[in-house]
């Protein structure tokens, strides 16, 4: 399988798009972070609330959960702002970053208590959904150290961290971190989550046209852990300076 030379920006076919994260982004925010990822930008804010949900009352057990949205002017062309439950692709991705923080949090040693995730994406450029998971777990982890500084907590009931990346199948190549020029022409659409211990917590594959072997699914795989490497490099060095 022979690999681009060079892509549409400029990267080589296993470079990720350079990120960054800056953390305390929104002052009121218990926890919050802007995440850059090439030209996609991301906010996201994480707020405590000292109750959970009705279902989970008593249980003495937590609760974490997310929202996603993107601003009119995000895209190219003006997207209408969600004004109820939201469409069915925000709701699909908040629940996938929802289930990745739930996945790599202790709720019981959370303790009975919600933790909100709101992400809304100021630039789209591709990958939103992996750049929301990527900089919401650095807002987690700001909101949970404020309860430990509080006093609230007695120690993190966060687990390991997470990070999500894209890959994909262009005319035969492997590629990483995909961009939207990208990403719209993919034969393959492959988001992984992972945490820093090689372990997944969430597959998306798609096949745009013809399906795609197993051995393409490994070679897809191996090549998004290594950006997911880079990327919990970047959440490491933003925490530091927490």
């Amino acid at each position: 399988m022979k690999t681009l030379p060079l892509r549409i920006d400029g990267r080589a076919w296993d470079e990720p798009r350079d990120t960054t994260i800056e953390p305390s982004y929104q002052k009121f925010a218990e926890g919050s972070a802007l995440i850059t990822v090439g030209s996609t930008k991301v906010l996201c804010a994480a707020s405590v609330e000292e109750q959970v949900p009705p279902f989970l009352r008593g249980q003495g057990r937590g609760w974490v959960t997310a929202e996603y949205n993107m601003l009119p002017r995000s895209t190219n062309t003006r997207i209408s702002r969600d004004r109820g439950s939201g469409s069915g692709r925000s709701q699909e991705i908040q629940r996938l970053i929802g289930r990745s923080l739930r996945s790599v949090i202790d709720m019981d040693a959370l303790g009975e208590r919600t933790i909100n995730i709101d992400c809304d994406v100021i630039q789209a450029d591709g990958g939103t959904r992996t750049a929301a998971i990527t900089g919401s777990y650095v807002a987690l982890y700001q909101a949970i150290k404020n309860l430990i500084d509080e006093g609230l907590l007695c120690t993190s009931p966060l687990n390991v961290p997470v990070a999500a990346i894209s890959v994909g199948l262009i005319g035969g190549d492997l590629l990483l971190d995909l961009c939207y020029e990208e990403d719209s022409r993919a034969a393959v659409d492959f988001n992984v989550v992972m945490t820093d211990k090689d372990e997944f917590i969430e597959l998306q594959a798609t096949a745009e046209g013809d399906p795609f072997s197993r051995a393409i699914a490994d070679r897809l795989i191996e090549l998004a852990k290594t950006g997911i490497g880079y990327l919990l490099e970047v959440q490491r060095d933003t925490i530091r300076s927490l």
